[in-house]
């Protein structure tokens, strides 16, 4: 035989026999130690999920209405002259009490009145004591002494209408609190009924809303609610419910009810408040995340539970679901581990793992008797 055609005879067996030793030292990805799919050699393939346990809690059902914040009360002073403003004392934000002088109006014209009225009243008051001694010795009849008296009266009469009218020339609180209006500056000319100021009585802050009609029944005076402030979010607060309106808004079939805030709240007129009242509230009743529950394509509910290493659907009746929690009525007992995370692409009887514990293929290839390392 030539020497060219040894060389090619060498080369053959050569590369055959290097696959044969790979194949001496290396495990098949589904041979013993490897992991493999789900159906191959190596075993089914091991999910990691998330899980939780069932709890025992209390739930209920969160309704969440807004309103703004409102003083209990809010009095409009108008004026009760036609005249001109002849000084303003008051401004927004000054705390006034009761009788606080805000402006003085105009008066002039009827201080003069008013002195007018006093000469007359003087003068009946003296011709009315002349005819009751004449009377007396029956010197004028009876219908002229009814006549002095009665004159005395009307007299009495004018000078009282026109004092009040001039101490509406000083405008006054009717209540102690806030100013939070203020329509006019000195100079200007206002009639009767015209705005002047407005006061609030802030000692108690409210909050009116509309609650359904479905649930007011379940409200009552004195109730406390928990309510939060979106100019003041990090400082939750509680109220109570001040009073319940006896009917409904026929439009909107909604029932007024006022909540009045906890004193100190840091509030002011104007913020906008959310009132969260809780409805159905049940105590000691399964509870899982909301993640665990599954809807299927039907509507119908379920959840995937894992116990021995193993996926188990449970079907499941469900009840209220608030604050990312759902009420289990029937499928899932208290202590029962149930799937919150990756639940949507497990099949009944898949392995599963929670997630943070060893993957149990993992410490048998690591663990089994004979196994060299780096294999």
């Amino acid at each position: 035989m030539s020497f060219p055609a040894m060389t090619r005879s060498a080369l053959a067996l050569a590369i055959v026999a290097i696959p044969l030793a790979c194949g001496d030292d290396e495990p098949t990805a589904g041979g013993p130690g490897g992991r493999g799919g789900p159906d191959g050699p190596g075993g089914p393939r091991v999910t990691v999920v998330e899980t939780a346990s069932v709890e025992t809690g209390s739930i209920a059902r969160e309704v969440e209405v807004s309103g703004v914040v409102e003083p209990i009360r809010t009095v409009s002073v108008n004026s009760q002259l036609s005249t001109t403003v002849r000084g303003v004392f008051a401004e927004e934000g000054d705390r006034v009490g009761v009788g606080t002088v805000l402006a003085r109006l105009e008066d002039a014209e009827l201080a003069v009145e008013l002195e007018a009225a006093h000469a007359a009243l003087e003068a009946a008051r003296a011709a009315f004591e002349r005819a009751e001694q004449l009377r007396e010795r029956e010197v004028i009849t009876l219908p002229e002494y009814e006549r002095e008296r009665t004159t005395l009266a009307a007299a009495e009469g004018i000078k009282r209408r026109l004092e009040t009218r001039v101490g509406y020339a000083t405008v006054r609180s009717p209540i102690s609190g806030v100013v939070t209006a203020k329509y006019v500056e000195a100079g200007d000319v206002v009639g009767p009924q015209t705005p002047m100021f407005e006061v609030a009585d802030v000692s108690t802050l409210v909050v009116p809303i509309g609650v359904s009609e479905l649930d007011v029944g379940q409200l009552s005076q004195g109730d406390t609610v928990e309510l939060s402030l979106d100019a003041l979010p990090d400082r939750p607060l509680r109220g109570r419910i001040r009073r319940v309106f006896p009917s409904a808004d026929p439009s909107t079939r909604l029932v007024p009810v006022e909540v009045a805030l906890e004193t100190g709240s840091m509030a002011r007129p104007g913020y906008l408040a959310r009132v969260r009242f809780r409805f159905d509230e049940r105590h000691d009743v399964p509870l899982v995340p909301a993640s665990a529950v599954l809807t299927g394509s039907a509507g119908e509910e379920s959840a995937f539970i894992v116990q021995d290493g193993k996926a188990l659907r449970r079907e499941l009746e469900t009840g209220l679901v608030s604050g990312g929690q759902v009420e289990i009525v029937s499928g899932l007992t208290p202590g029962e581990i149930v799937v919150v995370e990756g639940g949507t692409t497990l099949r009944e009887g898949a392995a599963v793992r929670s997630v943070g514990a060893p993957p149990a293929a993992e410490v048998t290839a690591d663990s089994a008797p004979g196994a060299r390392p780096g294999s």
